[in-house]
C-alpha cells in the first residue's frame, strides 16, 4: 500500500506503487498475473478526469487480461477481495491482482463532500443534506440511549487508534501525536460526533496477489452480504444485520468461533460504529461494546487489539482502499513484520469492511499456515 495521506500523486501513480509491492513481495511479474479485479469510486472531482479503471489499469501495466471493475463504495476493498477469492477458487486463474484506489482530497470539501453524498439514499437522505457524520449521528443517538454508551467511550475509540496510527509509517498520523483532550475539545460536526470521532479523507492505494500457490497465510473466511440503503430502514439502527450475516458465514468458512481471533482491522468510519462492530461480530454481548474499550481490552496490548494500523480513524480513508490496507495490516502482524505495534500470537486475523451505514459489508478471516 502506499502511505495514506493528501499527496497529490496521480491515481496511476499511487496504484502502480502499491501493485508493485504486493508483486514483490508475492515474487511474481505482471506477466504471472491471469486476472486483476479493481475497485476504484472513479472521483469525480479530483481534476484527473478518467473513468474506466479496467482499461486505464491495463494501460498502465501493458497487460491484457481479464480485469474487472468492481465500484462499491466504502466496501469496494472488501468487495474486491471477495470477488478476487471467488475467482481464484472457482475458476482457473492462478494467480489474482487485487486493487483498490481512490484520489480523494483534490477540491474542496464541499464538493468531495456533495459527491460521497450519492452513496446515500437520493429522496430522504440526500435531499435533506444528511451526510454520513449526520446518518451514523442518529445511530450513535440511538446507541447511547439504549445501552449507556457515553461520547467518553467514543473518545477512548479515536486514542486508540490514534496512538497505534503514531507507530505506523503508512498512516496519515504517523509520528503526529494526539491526545485525549484534544479529541474531547475537537468541534461537534453532527451531535453527539466530534470532529476526531470522523475517519480521514486521504489519498490512496492498496494492492494483494491471491494465488493457487501453497503460501504462509490463507484465506480461511470469506463473506459478503448487502442490506438496505438507509439506516433508518432498519428494524434496530444499532445492529447492522449485514455484518452479523458476514461473520456468522465466514466463521463457519474458517471453522472459528469469535473467541478465536486474535486480531481485528474494523472499519471505525465513525468511533461508534467500532464499538456496534464488536457486538455484531460476535466479540461481546449486544450493549456490552462500549466495555471492551472502557476495559482497555482492544488496545494494542490487550487481549483483542483492534485497528493497529491506526483504522480508518487516523491511519486515514481512502475509499476504495481501505478493505485491502486492512489485509495488508494483518498480513504484516501474522508475518511478525509490524515494528512497533506488533501483536504476538496472531494465528487468526479478522477484517470488517463497510460500506454506507452498514449497507454492504464484508467480513474476511486470515489464518496463519504453519
Amino acid at each position: 500500500m502506499t502511505k495514506f495521506g493528501i499527496q497529490q500523486d496521480l491515481s496511476a501513480h499511487m496504484t502502480y506503487e502499491a501493485s508493485l509491492e504486493a508483486l514483490e513481495d508475492a515474487n511474481l511479474s505482471m506477466n504471472d498475473i491471469d486476472a486483476i479485479v479493481v475497485s476504484s469510486i472513479e472521483v469525480m472531482s479530483n481534476g484527473e478526469r478518467q473513468k474506466h479503471s479496467a482499461s486505464a489499469i491495463s494501460s498502465l501495466f501493458q497487460i491484457k487480461a481479464p480485469i474487472l471493475s468492481v465500484p462499491a463504495g466504502c466496501a469496494g476493498g472488501g468487495t474486491a477481495l471477495w470477488t478476487a477469492n471467488r475467482l481464484c477458487k472457482t475458476s482457473s486463474y492462478r494467480n489474482i491482482l487485487v486493487i483498490g484506489f481512490d484520489k480523494i482530497v483534490a477540491n474542496t470539501s464541499k464538493s468531495v463532500t456533495d459527491e460521497i453524498l450519492m452513496g446515500g439514499e437520493r429522496i430522504y437522505e440526500q435531499s435533506e443534506g444528511l451526510i454520513f457524520p449526520a446518518q451514523n449521528a442518529l445511530v450513535a443517538q440511538q446507541y447511547m440511549l439504549r445501552y449507556g454508551a457515553t461520547t467518553d467511550d467514543f473518545a477512548l475509540v479515536a486514542y486508540k487508534n490514534h496512538q497505534n496510527a503514531y507507530l505506523n509509517p503508512k498512516a496519515r498520523f504517523y509520528k503526529r501525536a494526539v491526545t485525549l483532550k484534544q479529541i474531547k475539545k475537537s468541534p461537534v460536526v453532527a451531535s453527539p460526533l466530534r470532529l476526531f470521532d470522523c475517519s480521514l479523507s486521504v489519498n490512496g492505494a492498496a494492492a494483494a496477489v491471491l494465488t493457487k500457490e501453497k503460501t504462509d497465510i490463507e484465506i480461511a473466511g470469506s463473506s459478503l452480504f448487502v442490506d438496505r440503503l438507509s439506516a433508518f430502514e432498519s428494524e434496530d439502527m444499532t445492529t447492522w444485520q449485514a455484518t452479523k450475516l458476514a461473520a456468522e458465514e465466514a466463521y463457519k468458512q474458517a471453522g472459528v468461533a469469535p473467541d478465536d481471533i486474535d486480531i481485528a482491522e474494523l472499519h471505525d468510519a465513525f468511533t461508534p460504529v467500532e464499538i456496534i462492530s464488536y457486538e455484531d461480530l460476535g466479540f461481546c454481548k449486544k450493549g456490552e461494546g462500549k466495555n471492551l474499550v472502557r476495559k482497555g481490552v482492544t488496545n494494542l496490548n490487550g487481549k483483542l487489539p483492534v485497528n493497529t494500523s491506526g483504522g480508518l480513524k487516523a491511519k486515514g480513508h481512502p475509499i476504495s482502499a481501505t478493505g485491502i490496507a486492512q489485509f495488508y495490516e494483518l498480513v504484516k502482524q501474522i508475518r511478525h513484520e509490524a515494528g512497533e505495534r506488533q501483536v504476538s500470537n496472531v494465528n487468526y486475523a479478522l477484517a470488517q469492511n463497510i460500506g454506507g451505514a452498514g449497507s454492504s459489508i464484508s467480513v474476511h478471516i486470515l489464518r496463519k499456515v504453519n
